[in-house]
């Protein structure tokens, strides 16, 4: 192989191995709020949820020495952010989007000034499975070294999907994301299906912080969310609010946010900062290829949808 070769092929695994670690994080979060979205609620919150469930992960982990402890426990705090969140959106005239971004302000802040005592202490992380030990590239190993977590998005996401299209619980979701009168009618319990699916929503993306601080980058600081959570809610409308699509549009953004580092690894430093926007850029094209006032996305559930 010639420089120019090794120079591509260093490129496309960084990138590979990018879009595996920085798509992790946008899994669970986009998991989330697509079981939140098909109960017929936007959560807004759940970069609060993030950053809230890295830190809260990374302090647990570095006081009891088990980071799988952290993350039960960014699963807890998801969890019960989702849980505000739901119960003030119940109330009369409350509207989501605001609750949302005032829970994600509220989340990010008690994160930030509760994590401080964690800058500098260094946690147990998360455990990886190395998949690439047969090859003798170390840019091929180090992008097939997969944490667990990302396995467990991998096998959650069919689960999800199997859970919308087949269980009673996920039928009674749909029901209510598609149509809340039809849902009354049928004697479900509106508020408590949305209540719970927000709920499990938020604990996935505070499992999706716990990615951040205890495996990939693998600290706490108060920059740590790029604002993976807010650009899920793209990326679900992106996967057309399905949970297997979630996974490739989640390694797609993930590629996207690893292709400024793959190439400055490689020496390429022109447009490094250019290359960096890339998953802010794709999330504003996303947004405005899916505009429309006159038709409705396929997957959207009918309560979004202002279509007759």
């Amino acid at each position: 192989m010639n420089g120019e070769e090794v120079g591509l092929i260093g490129i496309l695994f960084a990138v590979l191995g990018g879009a595996i670690r920085v798509g992790t994080p946008f899994l669970f979060v986009s998991l989330g709020e697509c079981l939140t979205e098909r109960s017929g609620r936007i959560n807004l919150g759940l970069e609060g949820n993030l950053v809230m469930g890295a830190m809260l992960a990374y302090g647990i982990s570095y006081i009891s020495g088990s980071p799988w402890l952290g993350v039960l426990a960014a699963a807890g705090a998801g969890s019960l952010l989702g849980l505000v969140h739901a119960l003030l959106c119940q109330q009369p005239r409350v509207n989501d989007i605001a609750v949302g971004i005032a829970l994600m302000l509220f989340g990010t802040g008690l994160a930030f000034f509760w994590g401080k005592p964690f800058i500098q202490p260094t946690a147990p992380h998360l455990p990886a499975i190395s998949l690439g030990g047969w090859s003798d590239m170390p840019a091929l190993r180090a992008a097939l070294e997969i944490n667990v977590l990302f396995i467990i998005g991998i096998i959650l996401a069919p689960a999800l999907a199997w859970f919308f299209r087949t269980s009673r619980w996920g039928l009674n979701v749909r029901c209510v994301g598609e149509s809340t009168e039809a849902a009354l009618a049928m004697g479900l319990k509106v508020n408590r299906v949305r209540l719970l699916s927000t709920m499990v929503g938020g604990a996935l993306a505070g499992v999706g912080g716990s990615f951040l601080s205890l495996y990939y980058p693998g600290s706490w600081n108060e920059g740590l969310s790029s604002g993976q959570g807010l650009m899920a809610v793209a990326l679900v409308i992106f996967a057309r609010w399905d949970p297997v699509k979630c996974v490739y549009a989640s390694l797609l953004f993930g590629g996207a946010a690893a292709l400024g580092p793959a190439l400055q690894s490689v020496g390429v430093t022109w447009g490094y900062y250019l290359f960096n926007a890339a998953p802010y850029v794709l999330t504003l094209a996303i947004m405005i290829a899916t505009s429309s006032a006159k038709r409705r996305l396929p997957g959207m559930p009918g309560v979004f949808s202002n279509v007759k």
